[in-house]
Protein backbone atom coordinates (compact mmCIF):
# COMPACT_ATOMS: atom_id res chain seq x y z
CA UNK A 1 0.00 0.00 0.00
CA UNK A 2 1.30 3.45 -0.92
CA UNK A 3 1.59 6.13 1.72
CA UNK A 4 -0.31 8.72 -0.30
CA UNK A 5 -1.93 9.34 -3.67
CA UNK A 6 -2.07 12.75 -5.32
CA UNK A 7 -5.32 13.04 -7.27
CA UNK A 8 -5.25 15.45 -10.24
CA UNK A 9 -8.49 15.94 -12.24
CA UNK A 10 -7.65 17.14 -15.76
CA UNK A 11 -10.01 19.10 -18.01
CA UNK A 12 -8.62 21.22 -20.87
CA UNK A 13 -5.16 21.56 -19.29
CA UNK A 14 -3.12 21.23 -22.46
CA UNK A 15 0.32 22.81 -22.20
CA UNK A 16 0.67 22.74 -18.42
CA UNK A 17 0.63 19.06 -17.43
CA UNK A 18 4.38 18.47 -17.84
CA UNK A 19 5.05 21.36 -15.46
CA UNK A 20 2.37 20.11 -13.06
CA UNK A 21 3.95 16.66 -12.92
CA UNK A 22 7.49 18.07 -12.58
CA UNK A 23 6.51 20.30 -9.66
CA UNK A 24 4.64 17.49 -7.89
CA UNK A 25 7.63 15.18 -8.30
CA UNK A 26 10.29 17.70 -7.31
CA UNK A 27 8.41 19.46 -4.50
CA UNK A 28 6.52 16.51 -3.00
CA UNK A 29 7.62 13.03 -4.14
CA UNK A 30 11.37 13.76 -3.95
CA UNK A 31 10.99 15.72 -0.69
CA UNK A 32 9.44 12.74 1.11
CA UNK A 33 11.73 9.76 0.39
CA UNK A 34 10.50 7.99 3.54
CA UNK A 35 6.96 7.87 2.09
CA UNK A 36 5.79 6.02 -1.00
CA UNK A 37 3.62 8.18 -3.21
CA UNK A 38 1.86 8.06 -6.55
CA UNK A 39 0.18 10.56 -8.85
CA UNK A 40 -3.21 9.71 -10.35
CA UNK A 41 -4.32 11.85 -13.30
CA UNK A 42 -7.99 11.66 -14.33
CA UNK A 43 -8.82 12.89 -17.82
CA UNK A 44 -12.36 14.21 -17.43
CA UNK A 45 -13.35 14.17 -21.09
CA UNK A 46 -10.89 16.83 -22.29
CA UNK A 47 -11.25 17.74 -25.98
CA UNK A 48 -7.75 19.19 -26.33
CA UNK A 49 -4.41 17.34 -26.20
CA UNK A 50 -4.41 16.88 -22.42
CA UNK A 51 -4.85 13.12 -22.63
CA UNK A 52 -1.93 12.72 -25.05
CA UNK A 53 0.29 14.71 -22.69
CA UNK A 54 -0.78 12.42 -19.84
CA UNK A 55 0.13 9.34 -21.87
CA UNK A 56 3.61 10.75 -22.52
CA UNK A 57 4.08 11.37 -18.80
CA UNK A 58 2.85 7.84 -18.04
CA UNK A 59 5.28 6.28 -20.55
CA UNK A 60 8.21 8.07 -18.89
CA UNK A 61 7.13 7.31 -15.29
CA UNK A 62 4.95 4.15 -15.31
CA UNK A 63 5.73 3.23 -11.72
CA UNK A 64 4.85 6.66 -10.37
CA UNK A 65 1.93 7.76 -12.53
CA UNK A 66 -1.51 6.29 -13.14
CA UNK A 67 -3.85 7.71 -15.80
CA UNK A 68 -7.62 7.19 -15.75
CA UNK A 69 -9.56 8.20 -18.86
CA UNK A 70 -13.29 8.86 -18.44
CA UNK A 71 -15.65 8.45 -21.38
CA UNK A 72 -16.86 12.07 -21.17
CA UNK A 73 -16.89 15.10 -18.91
CA UNK A 74 -18.56 14.13 -15.63
CA UNK A 75 -17.40 17.16 -13.62
CA UNK A 76 -14.54 17.81 -11.23
CA UNK A 77 -16.21 16.18 -8.22
CA UNK A 78 -16.90 12.95 -10.11
CA UNK A 79 -13.38 12.90 -11.59
CA UNK A 80 -11.94 13.35 -8.10
CA UNK A 81 -14.16 10.52 -6.87
CA UNK A 82 -12.78 8.26 -9.63
CA UNK A 83 -9.29 8.98 -8.37
CA UNK A 84 -10.31 8.27 -4.78
CA UNK A 85 -11.86 4.94 -5.70
CA UNK A 86 -8.72 3.79 -7.55
CA UNK A 87 -6.34 4.69 -4.76
CA UNK A 88 -5.31 2.15 -2.16
CA UNK A 89 -3.06 4.54 -0.26
CA UNK A 90 -3.22 5.55 3.39
CA UNK A 91 -4.39 9.02 2.35
CA UNK A 92 -5.36 10.96 -0.76
CA UNK A 93 -4.64 14.57 -1.71
CA UNK A 94 -6.50 16.25 -4.55
CA UNK A 95 -5.00 19.26 -6.30
CA UNK A 96 -5.96 21.21 -9.41
CA UNK A 97 -3.91 20.66 -12.56
CA UNK A 98 -3.33 24.36 -13.24
CA UNK A 99 -0.83 24.88 -10.37
CA UNK A 100 -2.85 27.69 -8.81
CA UNK A 101 -2.50 25.71 -5.58
CA UNK A 102 1.15 25.50 -4.41
CA UNK A 103 2.23 21.80 -4.49
CA UNK A 104 4.67 22.33 -1.60
CA UNK A 105 1.70 22.64 0.78
CA UNK A 106 1.24 18.89 0.39
CA UNK A 107 4.37 18.40 2.51
CA UNK A 108 2.67 20.20 5.41
CA UNK A 109 -0.53 18.23 4.86
CA UNK A 110 1.37 14.94 5.01
CA UNK A 111 3.07 15.96 8.25
CA UNK A 112 -0.23 16.83 9.91
CA UNK A 113 -1.67 13.50 8.79
CA UNK A 114 1.19 11.14 9.61
CA UNK A 115 2.68 12.98 12.60
CA UNK A 116 -0.42 14.46 14.26
CA UNK A 117 -3.02 11.97 13.00
CA UNK A 118 -5.36 14.50 11.36
CA UNK A 119 -7.71 12.62 9.05
CA UNK A 120 -8.72 15.79 7.17
CA UNK A 121 -6.32 18.58 6.27
CA UNK A 122 -7.76 21.44 4.23
CA UNK A 123 -5.84 24.23 2.52
CA UNK A 124 -8.18 27.21 2.69
CA UNK A 125 -7.78 30.27 0.49
CA UNK A 126 -7.13 33.55 2.32
CA UNK A 127 -6.69 35.40 -0.95
CA UNK A 128 -6.34 34.85 -4.68
CA UNK A 129 -4.58 36.48 -7.65
CA UNK A 130 -7.69 36.64 -9.81
CA UNK A 131 -10.06 39.21 -11.26
CA UNK A 132 -12.36 41.25 -9.03
CA UNK A 133 -15.45 39.56 -10.49
CA UNK A 134 -14.16 36.03 -9.73
CA UNK A 135 -13.12 37.06 -6.22
CA UNK A 136 -16.47 38.75 -5.55
CA UNK A 137 -18.63 35.89 -6.86
CA UNK A 138 -16.56 33.33 -4.94
CA UNK A 139 -16.95 35.26 -1.69
CA UNK A 140 -20.74 35.45 -2.19
CA UNK A 141 -20.86 31.75 -3.07
CA UNK A 142 -18.95 30.55 0.00
CA UNK A 143 -20.70 33.04 2.31
CA UNK A 144 -24.05 31.56 1.27
CA UNK A 145 -22.70 28.04 1.83
CA UNK A 146 -21.52 29.06 5.32
CA UNK A 147 -24.81 30.75 6.27
CA UNK A 148 -27.19 28.19 4.80
CA UNK A 149 -25.36 24.87 5.24
CA UNK A 150 -22.00 24.61 6.95
CA UNK A 151 -20.92 26.82 9.83
CA UNK A 152 -17.37 25.44 9.46
CA UNK A 153 -17.07 26.40 5.78
CA UNK A 154 -13.95 28.58 5.33
CA UNK A 155 -15.01 31.95 3.98
CA UNK A 156 -12.49 31.62 1.15
CA UNK A 157 -13.67 28.11 0.28
CA UNK A 158 -11.45 25.17 -0.61
CA UNK A 159 -10.83 22.47 -3.20
CA UNK A 160 -7.37 21.38 -2.03
CA UNK A 161 -7.47 18.80 0.75
CA UNK A 162 -5.99 15.64 2.24
CA UNK A 163 -8.31 12.84 3.35
CA UNK A 164 -7.24 9.84 5.39
CA UNK A 165 -8.28 6.40 4.17
CA UNK A 166 -10.94 6.08 6.87
CA UNK A 167 -12.54 9.36 5.74
CA UNK A 168 -12.35 8.46 2.06
CA UNK A 169 -13.81 5.00 2.56
CA UNK A 170 -16.52 6.21 4.93
CA UNK A 171 -17.77 9.21 2.98
CA UNK A 172 -16.99 8.50 -0.66
CA UNK A 173 -17.15 4.72 -0.97
CA UNK A 174 -20.75 5.16 -2.13
CA UNK A 175 -21.33 8.80 -2.99
CA UNK A 176 -24.92 9.95 -3.41
CA UNK A 177 -26.23 11.39 -6.66
CA UNK A 178 -25.45 15.09 -7.16
CA UNK A 179 -23.21 14.99 -4.11
CA UNK A 180 -21.36 18.04 -2.79
CA UNK A 181 -17.65 17.20 -2.38
CA UNK A 182 -16.99 20.06 0.03
CA UNK A 183 -20.25 19.48 1.88
CA UNK A 184 -19.54 15.78 2.37
CA UNK A 185 -16.18 16.55 3.98
CA UNK A 186 -17.47 19.29 6.29
CA UNK A 187 -20.54 17.25 7.24
CA UNK A 188 -18.51 14.19 8.29
CA UNK A 189 -17.61 15.49 11.75
CA UNK A 190 -13.95 14.44 11.64
CA UNK A 191 -11.46 16.89 13.16
CA UNK A 192 -10.07 19.24 10.51
CA UNK A 193 -6.75 21.03 10.28
CA UNK A 194 -6.91 24.22 8.19
CA UNK A 195 -3.84 25.61 6.40
CA UNK A 196 -4.32 29.15 5.01
CA UNK A 197 -2.66 30.15 1.73
CA UNK A 198 -3.01 32.57 -1.16
CA UNK A 199 -4.08 31.08 -4.46
CA UNK A 200 -1.84 31.92 -7.37
CA UNK A 201 -2.76 33.32 -10.77
CA UNK A 202 -3.39 30.83 -13.53
CA UNK A 203 -0.60 31.16 -16.12
CA UNK A 204 -1.83 28.86 -18.89
CA UNK A 205 -5.34 28.49 -20.33
CA UNK A 206 -8.53 29.71 -18.71
CA UNK A 207 -10.61 28.46 -15.84
CA UNK A 208 -13.54 26.16 -16.62
CA UNK A 209 -15.07 26.88 -13.19
CA UNK A 210 -17.94 28.94 -14.58
CA UNK A 211 -20.69 30.82 -12.75
CA UNK A 212 -23.18 28.13 -13.80
CA UNK A 213 -21.01 25.44 -12.16
CA UNK A 214 -20.74 27.55 -9.00
CA UNK A 215 -24.52 27.88 -8.85
CA UNK A 216 -24.92 24.12 -9.41
CA UNK A 217 -22.48 23.39 -6.57
CA UNK A 218 -24.30 25.85 -4.29
CA UNK A 219 -27.66 24.21 -5.07
CA UNK A 220 -26.20 20.74 -4.44
CA UNK A 221 -24.89 21.85 -1.06
CA UNK A 222 -28.08 23.62 0.02
CA UNK A 223 -30.53 20.94 -1.12
CA UNK A 224 -28.44 18.00 0.11
CA UNK A 225 -27.47 19.35 3.53
CA UNK A 226 -30.04 21.97 4.53
CA UNK A 227 -33.77 22.16 5.20
CA UNK A 228 -33.68 25.90 4.45
CA UNK A 229 -35.60 25.80 1.12
CA UNK A 230 -38.47 23.73 2.58
CA UNK A 231 -38.62 25.85 5.73
CA UNK A 232 -38.55 29.02 3.63
CA UNK A 233 -41.51 27.70 1.67
CA UNK A 234 -43.42 26.99 4.88
CA UNK A 235 -42.63 30.40 6.37
CA UNK A 236 -43.54 32.15 3.12
CA UNK A 237 -46.83 30.23 3.00
CA UNK A 238 -47.66 31.24 6.56
CA UNK A 239 -46.83 34.90 5.89
CA UNK A 240 -48.85 35.02 2.64
CA UNK A 241 -51.81 33.24 4.26
CA UNK A 242 -51.71 35.66 7.22
CA UNK A 243 -51.58 38.69 4.93
CA UNK A 244 -54.45 37.26 2.90
CA UNK A 245 -56.51 36.73 6.06
CA UNK A 246 -55.82 40.31 7.23
CA UNK A 247 -56.70 41.66 3.80
CA UNK A 248 -59.98 39.68 3.82
CA UNK A 249 -60.92 41.14 7.21
CA UNK A 250 -60.05 44.61 5.92
CA UNK A 251 -62.36 44.18 2.92
CA UNK A 252 -65.23 42.91 5.11
CA UNK A 253 -64.85 45.82 7.52
CA UNK A 254 -64.60 48.32 4.65
CA UNK A 255 -67.71 46.83 3.02
CA UNK A 256 -69.55 47.09 6.34
CA UNK A 257 -68.81 50.83 6.37
CA UNK A 258 -69.81 51.24 2.74
CA UNK A 259 -66.35 51.42 1.20
CA UNK A 260 -64.42 49.03 -1.09
CA UNK A 261 -60.62 49.58 -1.05
CA UNK A 262 -58.49 49.21 -4.18
CA UNK A 263 -61.20 49.04 -6.80
CA UNK A 264 -60.38 47.99 -10.36
CA UNK A 265 -58.43 45.23 -12.09
CA UNK A 266 -54.89 46.47 -11.33
CA UNK A 267 -54.69 45.30 -7.67
CA UNK A 268 -56.25 41.97 -8.60
CA UNK A 269 -53.67 41.41 -11.35
CA UNK A 270 -50.83 42.36 -8.98
CA UNK A 271 -52.05 39.84 -6.40
CA UNK A 272 -52.45 37.12 -9.04
CA UNK A 273 -48.96 37.69 -10.45
CA UNK A 274 -47.26 37.82 -7.05
CA UNK A 275 -49.05 34.74 -5.70
CA UNK A 276 -48.51 32.82 -8.97
CA UNK A 277 -44.81 33.67 -8.81
CA UNK A 278 -44.61 32.33 -5.25
CA UNK A 279 -46.40 29.15 -6.30
CA UNK A 280 -44.12 28.57 -9.30
CA UNK A 281 -41.04 29.12 -7.14
CA UNK A 282 -42.28 26.63 -4.55
CA UNK A 283 -43.15 24.07 -7.22
CA UNK A 284 -39.64 24.49 -8.63
CA UNK A 285 -38.06 23.78 -5.24
CA UNK A 286 -40.26 20.72 -4.74
CA UNK A 287 -39.34 19.60 -8.26
CA UNK A 288 -35.62 19.88 -7.42
CA UNK A 289 -36.07 17.60 -4.41
CA UNK A 290 -38.17 15.10 -6.40
CA UNK A 291 -35.67 15.04 -9.27
CA UNK A 292 -32.79 14.42 -6.86
CA UNK A 293 -34.72 11.61 -5.18
CA UNK A 294 -35.37 10.05 -8.60
CA UNK A 295 -31.71 10.43 -9.55
CA UNK A 296 -30.68 8.70 -6.34
CA UNK A 297 -33.12 5.81 -6.89
CA UNK A 298 -31.80 5.28 -10.42
CA UNK A 299 -28.38 4.64 -8.87
CA UNK A 300 -26.45 5.57 -11.99
CA UNK A 301 -22.64 5.57 -11.69
CA UNK A 302 -20.96 8.90 -10.93
CA UNK A 303 -18.54 8.30 -13.78
CA UNK A 304 -17.67 5.75 -16.49
CA UNK A 305 -14.06 4.77 -17.10
CA UNK A 306 -12.91 4.13 -20.65
CA UNK A 307 -9.44 2.86 -19.75
CA UNK A 308 -6.91 2.85 -16.93
CA UNK A 309 -3.17 3.10 -17.61
CA UNK A 310 -1.10 1.74 -14.73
Amino acid sequence: MNSYSIIVPVYFNEGELDKTFSELKEKVIDKNPELEGEIIFIDDGSKDKSFHELLEIFKLHPGLVKVIKLTRNFGQASATLAGYNHSKSQCVINISADLQDPPELINEMLKFHFNENYQIVICTREGRDESFIRIFTSKIFYWLMKVLCFANMPIGGFDYALLGKIVKDTIFAKAEANFSWQGSILWSGFSIKFIPYKRRERLVGKSRWTLAKKIKTLIDGVLNYSFFPIRLMSITGIIVATLGFIYAIWIVVAWFYGDVPFTGWAPIMILLLVLSGFQMLMLGIIGEYLWRALDQVRNRPQYIIEKIYE
